[in-house]
């Protein structure tokens, strides 16, 4: 597929803007900060943006960032997304540039979606007069599990009184290490995961491991749940629309001659429709009950819920992919064949406006995809090259949408 003019102007504008991306995307990474509170990259954002001709607000309950840039005409509003927060992580990297604060790092790569997202914000600002509409530039605080966008959305980010109006199209662009650098992918339909906490607590009843018989041991029934739950997800939901549930901790007893009165398991659920985790959901709590009672214990079953599916609308989630192969070549854009099981926050933001989430490779340079430290590693590496891709598809995301030439 060639690539026209116009967006060839727009890649050139975007790589001549990487140095400011670079050094926001540094200044951010040296100095992380977790979860909704994040006043240190807000102050970053606000300075970065303070020249543009936007209107920026505040959040209340977070530290989030909204910028709004009128077009030179009325039109909708599309609204872009940059994640801001970091992971409780010791970087062991030796970037020049490394986190100085030991307890936080930048392992998921939110670092580079603020910087692209402010250059895509510089870029659309000098392109304000091709603009039939208005650019929503959501910097939000808390994705990695603290809701950060439904805190936004609740502020009335997206309401028709909102700071922009109702958007009518929306995109997140999320860079991964194991993807080959500068490749965009996207699909249409669910994308990723919904993503919910398991919690069962197993209740017998205390006594001398010497005696079991005189007890009511709870760890042999928990164990036996595990096993329980893999056969739940085979027998009772379709292998055409996926599950996971992984038990990711047990805890139970003090010591080797006490049979403990409680065990308690704790783990992951995922599923790519609501169908299926509705359906889930119930089972588990019917099967860890049942279970349990026939070992003559008790379980309690605790389901703590986390971010929905994240479902990319059918047609924004094909022409993204479109998209990327007219910007950057067809090289650099492919369909993903399968979701991940990973989850999102920005699935709040997609069950309100039609929209996509789309990854963006950043695989270091001379190393393999598949032997790159992943997202969340302590030693993930991305390389900044592939940003001016991210900066341009932002950017011209909003120009397809916005643009008066269209």
């Amino acid at each position: 597929m060639a690539i026209s003019d116009a967006h060839s102007a727009l890649l050139a504008d975007a790589r001549s803007l990487q140095p400011a991306t670079v050094r926001l995307r540094r200044e951010i990474h040296r100095y992380p900060e977790q979860g909704l509170t994040l006043p240190r990259t807000q102050a970053a954002v606000l300075d970065a943006l303070r020249d543009l001709p936007l209107s920026l607000t505040t959040g209340e309950s977070t530290t989030s960032v909204v910028g709004v840039l009128e077009g030179s005409r009325p039109g909708p509003t599309v609204l872009l997304r940059g994640d801001m927060d970091a992971l409780p992580l010791t970087e062991d990297t030796g970037l020049e540039f490394a986190s100085e604060v030991g307890d936080s790092m930048h392992a998921c790569g939110h670092d580079t979606h603020v910087a692209m997202l402010a250059s895509a914000a510089r870029l659309l600002s000098a392109r304000r007069d091709e603009l039939a509409g208005r650019v929503l530039f959501m910097f939000q605080p808390g994705e990695e599990g603290y809701h950060g966008a439904r805190y936004m959305i609740d502020e009335g980010l997206l309401d028709p009184a909102g700071p922009a109006g109702t958007p009518s199209r929306a995109l997140a662009v999320h860079i991964t290490s194991t993807l080959r650098s500068g490749l965009v992918t996207s699909r249409p339909g669910p994308i990723m995961a919904s993503s919910d906490v398991l919690r069962v607590t197993v209740t017998g009843r205390g006594g001398h491991a010497a005696m079991p018989h005189d007890a009511v041991d709870p760890i042999t029934p928990a164990a036996a749940m595990v096993g329980m739950l893999q056969t739940l997800i085979s027998k009772r939901t379709s292998v055409f629309d996926p599950v996971v549930i992984t038990i990711a901790h047990i805890t139970a007893g003090t010591t080797s001659n006490i049979v403990p009165e409680t065990a308690h398991l704790e783990g992951t659920i995922r599923t790519l429709s609501d169908s299926a985790r509705l359906v889930v959901h119930e089972e588990i709590r019917r099967a860890c009950e049942h279970l349990a009672a026939t070992y003559g214990c008790t379980a309690e079953v605790n389901i703590e819920l986390g971010y929905p599916v994240t479902v990319n609308d059918d047609e924004v989630g094909t022409e993204v992919i479109d998209l990327a192969g007219r910007l950057l070549g067809t090289a650099h854009a492919e369909a993903m064949p399968d979701p991940l099981m990973g989850a999102e926050d920005f699935s709040y933001v997609l069950h309100r406006v039609p929209g996509a989430m789309a990854f963006l490779g950043g695989c270091p340079d001379g190393v393999a995809p598949e032997e790159a430290p992943a997202n969340h590693s302590n030693r993930v590496v991305f390389d900044e090259a592939a940003m001016a891709h991210g900066v341009a598809l932002y950017a011209g995301f909003a120009l397809e949408t916005l643009g008066t030439s269209r």
